[in-house]
């Protein structure tokens, strides 16, 4: 039977990824890890038994030490508990939710350690591409995307390795925001910002979805995972989100995914690959789905799109600058501290002030990162 750990595992992907354990019923869960949510990290603990529980916060650790006191689950804390879990002995995959930077050191632990990577932390990629994908080819380690553009894109590549690539299609959803203006834009809420027409997640990755920021965040991811230039990637907005995205080839011909939105399938592939499980999900009633429409993305009024691919071709350490600025701003957007159009704006003031360091190690990244957040904690729009 094979182990996995799960980092996130209170997250929308770490709870749905349970739930494809469950499904599969050849899997071991090793070690879970989470942050705030006590009382789901107990419950997730004594329905699945794993060896290791990981908590960020050193006083909730505590708690759930004592909680668990009754269990053979041992608890540990902070950045070094979240890196016992993504190496454990046992487990042979890592599946890597948890949300922003924080996914840096424990991936890049994991792969040192041997282990496959499922990954759902896009930020891991995001900040430190080219580091990640050097090692893991170093250690002979696969990484098999999560997300559910990049998995198409990944299922779409199959049997076609040596056939060249002439574009990526990235689709997007288009967010709650789709087809708005800037002036209608200016007196959103976050409880707007917060309503997606498909996808059901956490409340950064949703905000993202509604500045088109999680689509840019995705374009860095694609160029690294597949090897393409920044310029063969396309943002196609697909508001039904059934292709979840595409491959062209050089002849022309088009190799896409389709299916319901639903993030259990693109899990249970990275868990399973190459192999195909039967499962009970919803599968697609074209009937029912009988139209499909498809836009360019509109970047002047998204424009934390513009940026994504501005810093994506700067290059350096400004991807990392960016996703650190953007997790503050998001952050004080949702907090009421600055409007929704003030997102972009303050990741761009960010930007503007940062001097970039073109060759890097893991560290230079984590100081950039750091930088970045506090000047947009700091900074006045």
């Amino acid at each position: 039977m094979r182990t996995i750990s799960i980092l996130g595992s209170t997250g929308s992907i770490g709870t749905q990824t349970l739930e494809v354990v469950e499904v599969l019923g050849d899997i071991q869960v090793g070690a879970i890890s989470g942050n705030h949510n006590i009382k789901l990290l107990e419950e997730q603990a004594r329905k699945f038994r794993p060896r290791l529980v990981s908590v960020m916060d050193e006083d909730n650790a505590k708690e759930l030490k004592s909680r668990l006191a009754d269990t053979n689950c041992k608890v540990v804390a902070g950045m070094d508990g979240l890196v016992e879990a993504a190496t454990l002995a046992e487990a042979d995959t890592v599946v890597t939710s948890v949300v922003g930077n924080v996914g840096l050191r424990p991936t890049f632990e994991a792969i040192s350690a041997g282990k496959n990577i499922a990954l759902a932390n896009k930020e891991t990629l995001v900040s430190a591409g080219q580091l990640v994908m050097d090692l893991a080819k170093k250690k002979g380690i696969s990484i098999y995307p999560v997300d559910s553009e990049h998995s198409a894109i990944f299922q779409s590549l199959q049997g076609n390795k040596d056939n060249q690539i002439r574009r990526i299609l990235l689709t997007a959803s288009g967010g709650p925001f789709r087809g708005k203006t800037l002036d209608e834009l200016k007196n959103v809420t976050a409880a707007d910002a917060l309503c997606h027409p498909n996808w059901s997640m956490g409340k950064k990755i949703t905000i993202d979805s509604a500045t088109l920021m999680n689509k840019g965040l995705e374009v860095m991811e694609a160029k690294w995972l597949f090897g393409v230039d920044t310029d063969q990637i396309e943002v196609l907005v697909h508001p039904q989100s059934i292709i979840h995205s595409a491959v062209e080839y050089e002849d022309g011909a088009i190799m896409a995914q389709l299916g319901e939105p639903d993030m259990r399938v693109p899990i249970q592939y990275a868990l399973t690959y190459p192999k195909r499980v039967a499962n009970p999900f919803p599968k697609i009633d074209f009937a029912k789905r009988a139209q499909l429409t498809f836009d360019h993305p509109d970047m002047d009024t998204f424009r934390c799109l513009a940026l994504a691919y501005k810093a994506l071709k700067i290059g350096g350490t400004m991807p990392t600058v960016l996703n650190g600025a953007n997790e503050i701003a998001v952050a004080k957007f949702l907090s009421g501290k600055i409007g929704f159009l003030d997102i972009p704006a303050l990741i761009e003031k960010t930007m503007e002030a940062y001097t970039v360091k073109d060759n890097y190690t893991l560290e230079d990244l984590l100081e950039a990162d750091a930088w970045a957040r506090a000047y947009a904690t700091e900074a006045e729009l």
